[in-house]
C-alpha cells in the first residue's frame, strides 16, 4: 500500500479490491491489466470533471459539455460504445492536462455490457475529486498491483515505494524546491517528494501551497500511456489543474537540453544499454535505436543509456540542487565513457553517498543496481568530492518481490547512517557503511566505484552449500520462472497487437 500517513487503510483497501476485481472481468474479455488501467483514468477523468461542475461551491467546466460523464450516463448498447470512442478521440485534441491524459486514447473495451458495468457500478458509485484524499492511495495501489502482475509489463515503468521513500528522506525536498524526474514512469518520485515536502503545508502561505500544486513538480515520460498513468497519478493526490497545463511532458527527455534547471532530481531511468529515442539523419531516414547520442552539453559520447540519462541529469540539476538516481552497476564500473563520466562526477559534484541495492527488488529480475546522491558545484580548480561514503544493502541480503519484499524498515540503518541534513562530519562508519577519499577512488583502477569489503557467505561458506541435486533444482526453477515470465509478456504483447489490428 502506499506510504501516505492519516489514510483510511480500511477504505483504501476496499476501493482498491474493488478495482482490482474488474481488472479480472476485463482480463476475461482481452483486455491487459495495463490497458485496464488506461480505461479507469479516462473514465476517472470524466467523472472528476463531472463532479467539479457539479459542486455547489465554484462549480468548473474542465471538458466541453458534448464530451461529458453525462452523455456516458444517459447511453445504453452498441450507442455507448460509439459514444466514448467519440469522448477520447474527442479530448485528445485538447491542450494541457487533457491532452496528456488523453493523448492517442482508445476503447478497448468492446463489450458495451462490461463498459456499463465499469462507468455506473465502479466509477459512478464513488466520489473521486478533492485531491489527496482515499481515491488517490486507491489509485496509486492500483498502479502498484498492476505492476507486480508479470503479464502486464507495467513493472518496468514502477520503482518500489520503499526505495523511493528512503532516497526521498535523504534529498529531503522542501516547497523552496523545484523537482523533476526525467524518466517519471508512473509519477512515484514526484508523488513522495510532493508528500515530504507537503508536511509543513499547515505553515505555508498561499503563495507556497499554489507552488506545491502547480508547480513544485515536472515530469518527463516518452511512453504515452504510462504518461498518463503519471498525470492522473498526481491529478488524484492534488498535484497540477485538470484545465491547465500538464505536469507530465511527453516526449524522450534525452533528445536535447530543455534549456530549464530544477533543484532536485529522483530517477530511476530505465535499464539497458540502447537510446530510447530515433533520431533522423541528414537523409531523412530513421537511424538506427542504439546510434549514439551527441550533445554539446555531454561530456562523452555514447550509446549506453544509462550514461546519457546520467548526463543529462548533471545538465538539468541546477548550481548546488540535489540529486538521487538508481543507476545499474556497469555505470560504476564500465571503461572508457564510464570511466570519463566518473571522473567528472567526482570533480564537478560532490558524490557523497551510494546506496548498493540489493538484488531481487525490482520487477526487472536479476537486476543489480546503485543509487547515487551526488550534488552540483559551482566550477572550481579543486575536486568537489573529498569523501564518498557507500553503504552495502546487498551483500547476504536477499529479497524477493513476493515472499520477502524489501521494506521501509530494511532501509532505516541506510537513512539513519547518512544523517540527513546533519554535517556529514557526524556520520559514523559501521559493518556495511565505509567511507573512502576523493584520493583513493581516483587511484582504483579505472576509477572503478562498484565497490566491496563485506564476505560474501555464500560464495566462501563451500562447506555448507546445498547438495547438488537441491542446487540444480532451485536453477530450473529459475530458469523455469523466467520462461514463464518471458511467455506472458510474449502473450500480452501478441494480445495488444491483435486488438489493435
Amino acid at each position: 500500500m502506499p506510504w501516505r500517513e492519516g489514510t483510511n487503510v480500511s477504505d483504501t483497501r476496499r476501493l482498491v479490491d474493488k478495482l482490482w476485481a474488474y481488472a479480472g472481468v476485463l482480463r476475461d474479455a482481452g483486455v491487459g491489466v495495463l490497458e485496464y488501467t488506461e480505461q479507469l483514468t479516462y473514465l476517472l477523468f470524466l467523472k472528476m470533471a463531472h463532479e467539479r461542475a457539479h459542486r455547489p461551491l465554484k462549480p468548473e467546466q474542465i471538458v466541453p459539455e458534448e464530451y461529458s460523464w453525462q452523455r456516458l450516463l444517459d447511453t445504453e448498447g452498441a450507442a455507448l460504445e460509439t459514444q466514448y470512442t467519440l469522448i477520447l478521440q474527442g479530448l485528445g485534441r485538447q491542450p494541457g492536462m487533457l491532452g496528456t491524459i488523453f493523448r492517442k486514447a482508445q476503447n478497448r473495451v468492446q463489450d458495451p455490457a462490461i463498459l456499463k458495468r465499469l462507468i455506473h457500478d465502479l466509477i459512478n458509485k464513488e466520489t473521486w475529486s478533492g485531491g489527496g484524499d482515499i481515491n488517490g492511495d486507491a489509485y496509486e495501489s492500483l498502479l502498484s498491483k498492476g505492476a507486480s502482475d508479470k503479464g502486464s509489463g507495467a513493472g518496468q515503468y514502477f520503482t518500489p515505494r520503499s526505495i523511493i521513500s528512503a532516497m526521498v528522506e535523504v534529498v529531503r525536498p522542501t516547497v523552496k524546491d523545484t523537482v523533476v524526474d526525467p524518466a517519471c514512469g508512473t509519477g512515484g518520485f514526484l508523488l513522495g517528494a510532493h508528500e515530504y515536502a507537503s508536511k509543513g503545508a499547515a505553515h505555508m502561505n498561499p503563495e507556497q501551497r499554489q507552488h506545491l500544486k502547480a508547480s513544485f513538480v515536472h515530469g518527463v515520460e516518452i511512453v504515452d500511456g504510462t504518461a498518463r498513468l503519471a498525470a492522473m497519478n498526481l491529478l488524484l493526490h492534488g498535484m497540477g489543474d485538470a484545465k491547465g497545463q500538464s505536469l507530465i511532458e511527453v516526449k524522450d527527455a534525452l533528445i536535447d537540453d530543455p534549456g530549464k534547471r530544477w533543484s532536485v532530481v529522483l530517477a530511476n531511468p530505465p535499464f539497458g544499454t540502447k537510446s530510447s529515442i530515433t533520431m533522423v539523419g541528414a537523409d531523412g531516414k530513421d537511424a538506427r535505436e542504439d546510434r549514439e547520442i551527441e550533445r554539446n552539453d555531454f561530456v562523452v559520447t555514447t550509446s549506453n543509456k544509462q550514461l546519457n540519462f546520467l548526463q543529462h541529469i548533471m545538465t538539468i540539476l541546477d548550481i548546488n540542487g540535489r540529486a538521487a538516481v538508481v543507476l545499474p552497476d556497469n555505470v560504476l564500473f564500465e571503461g572508457g565513457a564510464g570511466e570519463a563520466l566518473r571522473r567528472r562526477l567526482l570533480n564537478d559534484f560532490d558524490l557523497h553517498t551510494i546506496l548498493r541495492l540489493p538484488t531481487g527488488v525490482f520487477y526487472a529480475q536479476g537486476v543489480k543496481a546503485n543509487v547515487l546522491f551526488f550534488d552540483k558545484k559551482p566550477a572550481s580548480e579543486t575536486p568537489w568530492t573529498t569523501t564518498t561514503w557507500v553503504y552495502d544493502l546487498r551483500t547476504n541480503k536477499r529479497f524477493t518481490l513476493k515472499k520477502s519484499p524489501l521494506t521501509r524498515e530494511h532501509l532505516e540503518d541506510f537513512v539513519q547512517s547518512v544523517k540527513p541534513g546533519r554535517p556529514r562530519e557526524e556520520r559514523v562508519e559501521s559493518e556495511r557503511f565505509k567511507s573512502f577519499t576523493y584520493d583513493q577512488l581516483i587511484a582504483r583502477d579505472k576509477v572503478n566505484l562498484d565497490i566491496t569489503w563485506l564476505r560474501d557467505e555464500s560464495l566462501e561458506d563451500l562447506d555448507n552449500l546445498p547438495a547438488p541435486d537441491v542446487i540444480a533444482r532451485e536453477i530450473i526453477e529459475d530458469l523455469t520462472a523466467a520462461l514463464e515470465e518471458f511467455a506472458a509478456v510474449a502473450d500480452a504483447l501478441e494480445a495488444k497487437e491483435t486488438s489493435e489490428a
